[in-house]
């Protein structure tokens, strides 16, 4: 029989016990960096074989088994070809089976100098689930360092970053990729790494169209400075559109309606009395008719 002080002991180890499984729900194992088929033992491979390590290790729910507890699970179980598998998927199965993983991250690194391009590949029962680059030394990387490749590899919806939003103008809907969006209250919207097409838009505004980077594990600010219509502007504020002066210039005399009225009416008399002299008193005198006699 157990005393209560014994039995809550007890129960705390077994939820501690529990709660450390949930944690660590997933074991990943480090193969050791190959370069043109062998293992690379280099001073610049183990430091960056460290780096890997630290960010497969800093995922949530993940147990990392590295590369030296590996190549002396190797060393014991005297297995050298296991050192640099190359991608075959029974010698990483072989090998994930030797450590206790479920994952193994292989990698092959390539370049000259300090300017390297690493190629990894994370395998699971013998299966590639994802593969990715990492540039190291010189070469230009944009996608996290190792942070980014271990996300990429292990935990790809969370390879995101964020933009937030500064807009100007109360009441304005954004578009992301052409889907409306609505930020945190801080303006704040996480995306997935890449570039997007933004557009924000306002019923008396020009739209705000941009097309923005977002970074692994970056926030990158998008201030928004919407232009009002000069048509609601003018009309809302009650401002002229323009500046011009009209000025109305009364016509000449001849011009006017007093003037033109009265010789038209003169005109048309004296074109009747014209017409009614033609008609009755034409031709006037003696007229003879064709064939001889007068009228």
């Amino acid at each position: 029989m157990l005393r209560p002080g014994a039995s809550g002991l007890a129960l705390g180890a077994v939820l501690a016990a529990s709660t450390a499984a949930a944690r660590a729900d997933r074991v990943i194992a480090i193969a050791p960096l190959s370069t043109l088929g062998a293992e690379d033992t280099s001073a610049g491979t183990r430091k960056l074989t460290g780096e890997i390590e630290a960010a497969v290790a800093a995922l949530p729910a993940t147990r990392v088994v590295r590369a030296q507890q590996v190549s002396d699970a190797i060393k014991r179980a005297k297995k050298p070809q296991l050192r640099a598998c190359e991608g075959d998927p029974a010698c990483l199965a072989e090998l994930a089976g030797l450590v206790g993983a479920q994952i193994v991250i292989s990698g092959e690194v390539g370049g000259l100098g300090e300017s390297r391009v690493v190629y990894l590949a994370a395998t699971e029962n013998g299966v590639e689930l994802r593969s990715t680059t990492l540039a190291v030394g010189g070469a230009r990387d944009d996608g996290g360092g190792p942070s980014g490749a271990a996300v990429r590899l292990l935990d790809p919806d969370g390879y995101r970053g964020t933009l937030r939003f500064a807009i100007d103008a109360p009441g304005a809907t954004i578009y992301v990729d052409g889907s409306k969006v609505v930020p945190s209250p801080r303006g704040e919207l996480a995306l997935p790494v890449g570039t997007h097409a933004v557009r924000v838009t306002h019923p008396e505004y020009h739209d705000f169209v941009r097309f923005i980077d977002a970074g692994f594990g970056t926030t990158t600010d998008v201030p928004v400075g919407l232009h009002q219509y000069p048509i609601l502007r003018h009309d809302v504020l009650g401002e002229p559109i323009n500046r011009d002066r009209i000025e109305y210039l009364d016509p000449p005399v001849w011009r006017r309606w007093y003037v033109i009225g009265p010789a038209a009416v003169g005109l048309a008399i004296l074109t009747g009395v014209v017409v009614g002299y033609a008609v009755h008193d034409f031709p006037a005198g003696d007229c003879r008719k064709l064939g001889g006699g007068r009228c």
